[in-house]
């Protein structure tokens, strides 16, 4: 739960500004469709190692890797007069690894330890930026805004109520007030993108051509699955490209804050 939260202030907004949402779902579904394919010829090769195995050896999985936060300084940046503290880096870091992690075990490569570490800290300067910005604009959070986050986690976590989704956060040492404090400056950042974005209405050849791509990548992985009908998935089509449009304009306006701001990185 606690991980879920800090996925989505620090990377359910951050990285939107890859700008890539849809494509990244798209790929994940790809990679799952794959790695199910994958599995008869894996069996396959796990019986050929057996045979090859006449001497006893075994193969053994790579070891995962462990997070290095050696020498992260007590301050890791600092935006205009905010100053992004090591507590926040290490929670941040400790999530992107695991995933990263986990990703450069399944592709056999070695994870850039000093790349991330560089990618969060500017993950985290992009979040502290929108943030200020969204203060700066007086960005309104209404309570129906954050009751409405909050609901949804309720919901997709299957609870009954706020009161035991608040009771779970606690479990895991994390405050109502600590809690409060992120679905606000989520909702605020959320805000602060749609009114840069403006309004979206994506045209149907946009989403004709999204859904062109997708058909012809399930063609090129030769599955014998069905391919929806484009207005079995329109909905999600739009909601995709919506997200891309708005990840631009995040991304658009982040530079354009980092030209006016003060922003020191201590890695």
């Amino acid at each position: 739960m606690k991980k879920w939260l800090s996925s989505v202030t620090i990377i359910g907004s951050l990285l939107l500004l890859g700008a890539c949402n849809g494509d990244e779902e798209a790929a994940t579904e790809e990679t799952d469709k794959t790695e199910e394919q994958a599995q008869p010829e894996a069996g396959a090769a796990a019986e050929g190692e057996e045979a090859a195995g006449k001497e006893g050896e075994t193969a053994e999985q790579p070891k995962a890797p462990e997070p290095d936060l050696e020498g992260v300084p007590d301050v890791v940046a600092e935006v205009n007069d905010t100053k992004i503290e090591k507590p926040a880096f290490e929670e941040a870091y400790n999530m992107q690894f695991q995933q990263m992690a986990m990703m450069s075990q399944m592709s056999g490569e070695e994870l850039n330890q000093d790349d991330l570490k560089k990618q969060v800290a500017d993950g985290l300067v992009s979040q502290e930026l929108l943030n200020q910005e969204a203060d700066n604009r007086k960005l309104e959070v209404t309570e129906e805004d954050t009751n409405a986050v909050l609901d949804d986690l309720v919901e997709q976590n299957q609870m009954e109520s706020q009161d035991d989704l608040f009771a779970a956060f606690e479990e895991q040492d994390m405050p109502k007030d600590e809690v409060m404090s992120q679905v606000e400056m989520q909702v605020k950042i959320d805000k602060l993108i749609a009114e840069e974005a403006g309004d979206i209405d994506p045209s149907k050849e946009e989403l004709q051509e999204v859904y062109d791509a997708q058909i012809e990548q399930m063609k090129q992985m030769e599955t014998e699955e069905e391919p929806p009908s484009f207005e079995e998935i329109e909905p999600q089509l739009k909601e995709q490209v919506v997200a891309q449009k708005e990840g631009e304009a995040a991304q658009a306006l982040v530079a354009d804050l980092k030209e006016s701001s003060d922003v020191k990185v201590h890695l």
